[in-house]
């Protein structure tokens, strides 16, 4: 009964706006048109009445039939090159663990860090951490779940049942995942919705190191904070003692020497990563070189390489039946839905419309928009989240004088800061499905870091990065 409420819901108010309400004062016949597709959309993404990816669909449907855009500009969104580089950072993913190659990082990093419980913890949410900053946090969570589960287990078998640590480091690899993707331009879908929507609204291409810099110390600081709240605050990890170093150098003993296959991957993943915070320097001798281009190489060299066993590459094209093609229609429908509100003129004319905040203090907007973005995200997928609000962010800022880069930044890092719900962040949903985690254990645990994360953000967003990047030379066209 419920599921066919919901599914009713979206259409229900789509005919309602279309047919009996609307169009509003200054809005022009496409904008209304978006605007009641939006709420459709927007319908299906919070109730997940249909898949996800499904309801990203639906703009190649509902804009070109209402006439609120083209088809063709509508189905352009999901050819976006930012799409094409997500694709590649999941087949560099793919590679790392079919060649164990994230085991054998996660597992050095334990190593070095120790064995007792908090430092393994620690340990785990560096690995995570650093991972998620080059490859996606879906990836990333997918990668060191199962390690985990191998470290709880080992714990275990020594009659060491700690189910209290189960659930800090289930947690840790989940909310450092999130933590450590938006540290990087393109560790998260978000941050790639953010550089899509300030290309179509401002024509400005957001830099690489640029954010690097900027995001990078904040990341540390929640990571750091979010280590010692889960350690301290949350499980009682009761023991000091967890097992011996000598238990993780076997298990990487067990792995054997460093693979032929695996220095392949190292090599290019390391490649791919220096050619990204190089970039400046390569479009000297390469003027056209984008980050996309990057990528897309990189991915396309796996394809390239043998493997030591016969007759196969490093990662063939039956690997790819592993990449989320869900997020990459999700991603898809939210560029053709920032594309459709600017096309239409919707955007603007809820800009127009919003010139009340004026009247409010700048980091208390910037506050306000953090913390609905944070909570609402809790409720349907951040990158859903931010496809809906990044588009009304940009005409907003501009109507009420803010610049556009500091409330679309703090939205945008807010929704890799819901730590609360199975449902917010692919991470979260990733360990959920472990079985060690109830959903009270999330909620109380993720509240804290909600709110904590939330002034941090805030505080960092308004006060840091106008020092960072120098907003006044700047110039949004």
């Amino acid at each position: 009964m419920l599921k066919g409420l919901k599914i009713i819901f979206g259409p229900l108010l789509f005919v309602i706006f279309y047919f009996f309400i609307g169009p509003f004062d200054g809005m022009s016949n496409e904008a209304h048109s978006i605007f009641c597709s939006v709420l459709w959309i927007a319908s299906w993404w919070i109730t997940e009445a249909i898949p996800i990816p499904v309801t990203s669909l639906l703009p190649l449907v509902l804009f070109p039939v209402t006439g609120g855009y083209e088809l063709s500009l509508t189905a352009n969104a999901f050819g976006n090159k930012i799409i094409f580089f997500y694709l590649a950072g999941f087949f560099i993913a793919i590679a790392m663990q079919k060649w164990d190659l994230h085991k054998r990082i996660a597992l050095s990093v334990i190593y070095i860090v120790g064995t007792e419980k908090k430092s393994m913890v620690l340990g785990f949410m560096i690995s995570s951490a650093l991972l998620s900053m080059f490859l996606s946090n879906t990836s990333t969570s997918i990668m060191m779940l199962p390690i985990g589960i191998a470290i709880v287990s080992q714990i275990s078998s020594s009659n060491l049942k700690d189910n209290n640590f189960a659930k800090v480091l289930m947690l840790g690899i989940a909310y450092s995942a999130s933590i450590g993707g938006f540290a990087t331009l393109y560790g998260t879908p978000p941050n790639l919705i953010l550089v899509s929507n300030l290309e179509q609204f401002f024509n400005y291409k957001l830099d690489f190191n640029l954010w690097l810099i900027m995001a990078l110390p904040l990341s540390i600081v929640l990571l750091f904070t979010c280590w010692f709240y889960l350690i301290n605050f949350t499980f009682d990890l009761g023991s000091k003692i967890s097992f011996n170093k000598n238990d993780v150098l076997l298990k990487l003993k067990n792995l054997g020497k460093i693979r032929y296959e695996e220095k392949i991957v190292l090599i290019i993943f390391i490649s791919f990563v220096f050619s990204l915070l190089l970039k400046s320097k390569i479009s000297l001798y390469i003027p056209f070189i984008d980050d996309t281009i990057i990528a897309i190489f990189f991915a396309i060299l796996l394809f390239i390489f043998n493997s030591k066993k016969k007759n196969e590459k490093i990662i063939s094209w039956e690997d790819s039946s592993k990449i989320p093609w869900g997020i990459i229609l999700l991603f898809g429908g939210g560029l053709s839905l920032a594309a459709a509100m600017i096309g239409s003129g919707l955007a603007l004319w809820i800009g127009e419309k919003i010139t009340v905040l004026n009247n409010f203090n700048i980091i208390l907007i910037l506050f306000s928009v953090v913390l609905i973005v944070n909570f609402l995200t809790e409720i349907t997928s951040n990158l859903a989240t931010v496809s809906m609000i990044l588009p009304i962010l940009a005409s907003v800022s501009i109507s009420i004088g803010i610049h556009p880069l500091i409330i679309m930044v703090g939205a945008t890092i807010a929704a890799s800061c819901a730590f609360m719900l199975p449902v917010a962040t692919p991470p979260n949903a990733v360990v959920f499905g472990s079985g060690f985690l109830k959903i009270n254990d999330m909620v109380k645990t993720g509240i804290i870091l909600n709110i904590i994360s939330i002034i941090i953000v805030s505080l960092y967003v308004y006060y840091i990065l106008p020092l960072v990047w120098s907003l006044d030379s700047i110039i949004i066209n």
